[in-house]
């Protein structure tokens, strides 16, 4: 509970998918996500060429993405939320979508996001992200907070709870 102040551009990749018209093409979709995310229409409009080039998805976003497989649209999703330059980035775990070549691009990709941003918040069960990706952790359980400092120490402390 309590209030929170925002100054600054959040992006957050909790659900990829929010904010797809299924009937829609991707090149639609694409302008109705970004316009979501808090792009302008000429913002995003000026980005379209450059997402549709990351996604790889060619002539397909001529199509509704009713019609993408689940690696296709995760792919449009992520083109999409990761056009954004956020000053706050809210992501829930590390997504991972496509072929080598596309996964290697888009942890490129979300290196440069993490970069940009001024806070990152990640949401992980992962202990090897967790100390990749940050410089202070919170361990939650049930909505409290039970420790809080250094990622490797809260690490090694959450590890010894779990074993006994």
């Amino acid at each position: 509970r309590g209030t929170l102040d925002v100054s600054g551009k959040i992006s957050s990749m909790f659900e990829l998918a929010t904010g797809f018209e299924m009937e829609s093409s991707g090149w639609d979709n694409i302008y109705l996500r970004g316009l979501m995310l808090g792009e302008t229409p000429s913002s995003i409009k000026e980005k379209m060429k450059e997402i549709a080039e990351f996604s790889e998805l060619g002539d397909f976003l001529e199509m509704p993405v009713k019609y993408y497989s689940s690696g296709m649209f995760v792919r449009l999703a992520f083109s999409v939320s990761t056009a954004i330059k956020p000053d706050i980035l809210l992501l829930d775990e590390v997504v991972a979508a496509g072929d080598a070549s596309f996964l290697k691009k888009a942890e490129k990709r979300m290196n440069e996001m993490i970069d940009i941003a001024k806070i990152m918040v990640l949401v992980t069960h992962s202990m090897e992200t967790a100390k990749d990706l940050t410089n202070r952790c919170l361990w939650l359980e049930k909505g409290e907070i039970l420790m809080d400092g250094k990622p490797e120490e809260v690490i090694n402390e959450y590890l010894r709870n779990m074993k006994g």
